[in-house]
C-alpha cells in the first residue's frame, strides 16, 4: 500500500468511526442525486483525500457520502475520472485501492450510456452481465513493482457477480422497476462514436456504450472485491435515430430519467446480500 493510499485510508477511518460499510456505490452520470439519499451521512470532497483524483466533469460532484440507505451502511463515491481526460486507464486507482483497504466488498458502479438494443429507449436502465473492452487499455498496466508482477493476471470470466445480478434483478422486479440486462462497452471518447462504429459494436455483441465503468471493474476485481454494474440509457447510439448527440443532450435526459434510476440504485443496495 502506498503512503497516498494508507493516508486516505487514515483519514476516512477516523471520520467514519465504528461505521465500516461493506458496500461502495460509484455515481455517474444521472446517479448524482442517490448521494441526496443517504442518511445520518459523513460528507468529505476528493480534495482533502491524498489517493484521490481531482475532477473537472460536469455531473460529477468530488464528494464521499458514508452513512445508510436504509438500514444499508454505504459509502458513496459522487463522480469519477475517466480515461478521456488524461489518456491514462488508471484515474481512479487510489479509490479503488482505498475502498479495499477499509474492508469494502462490492462496489456498485453507475452510469450513463447509449443504447444499442431499439427495445432499449433513453431513459431505460440495464444490469450489466459483461464488458468490451473496446479501447484495450488496462488500469494494471506497469504494475509490476507494486503489484507482485504475476498479481496482475487476473481472471475476468466473472466480472459482474452473478449472484449479486440475481440479487439487483429480484430489487427490480419486487420494486416494479422495469430492468433490461446485457453487455456494455467502453470507449475512449470524448467525442461520441460514428455510425459505423456502433454497427461494428452491435456485431461483436454490445448492448450499450459508454467511456467509463471498464477499469474501475477491473481495478476493484484486482482488488477482490465483486462488482454490480448498472446503466441508465441517455439516447440512442450513433446512427440509430435521427438525433445530434452532445454531453448536454446526455445530461438532460439523465436528469429527467434520474429519479427512476435512483429509486432503482436505492432498492438494490438495500436488497444486496454480503
Amino acid at each position: 500500500m502506498n503512503d497516498a493510499i494508507a493516508q486516505t485510508a487514515a483519514v476516512l477511518q477516523q471520520r467514519l468511526a465504528a461505521r465500516v460499510p461493506k458496500i461502495a456505490v460509484l455515481l455517474g452520470t444521472g446517479w448524482g442525486p442517490f448521494a441526496d439519499a443517504v442518511q445520518d451521512a459523513v460528507t468529505l470532497p476528493y480534495a482533502e483525500l491524498p489517493a484521490f483524483p481531482r475532477l473537472a466533469i460536469g455531473g460529477h460532484a468530488g464528494l464521499v457520502k458514508a452513512g445508510r440507505i436504509g438500514n444499508t451502511d454505504v459509502i458513496v463515491l459522487a463522480g469519477r475520472k475517466h480515461s478521456y481526460e488524461t489518456g491514462d486507464a488508471d484515474g481512479m486507482k487510489g479509490v479503488i485501492r482505498t475502498l479495499a483497504a477499509l474492508g469494502v466488498q462490492v462496489l456498485v458502479q453507475t452510469n450513463a450510456a447509449g443504447s444499442l438494443d431499439a427495445q432499449m429507449r433513453p431513459g431505460g436502465l440495464m444490469l450489466i452481465s459483461d464488458h468490451i473492452n473496446v479501447v484495450q487499455r488496462s488500469p494494471l498496466a506497469g504494475a509490476a513493482l507494486d503489484e507482485g508482477g504475476d498479481k496482475r493476471f487476473i481472471d475476468m470470466s466473472t466480472a459482474y457477480c452473478a449472484t449479486l445480478r440475481a440479487q439487483a434483478r429480484a430489487a427490480a422486479q419486487a420494486a416494479g422497476q422495469p430492468l433490461h440486462e446485457g453487455v456494455y462497452a467502453w470507449v475512449l471518447g470524448p467525442q461520441f462514436e460514428t455510425p459505423a462504429e456502433i454497427r461494428m459494436l452491435r456485431l461483436l455483441g454490445a448492448d450499450a456504450v459508454g467511456m467509463s465503468t471498464v477499469p474501475e471493474t477491473i481495478l476493484a476485481r484486482h482488488a477482490g472485491l465483486r462488482v454490480l454494474g448498472l446503466s441508465l440509457m441517455t439516447n440512442m447510439a450513433a446512427g440509430m435515430e435521427a438525433e445530434t448527440l452532445s454531453h448536454a443532450h446526455t445530461m438532460a435526459t439523465a436528469g429527467a430519467a434520474s429519479a427512476r434510476a435512483v429509486k432503482l440504485l436505492s432498492a438494490v443496495v438495500q436488497a444486496l446480500e454480503i
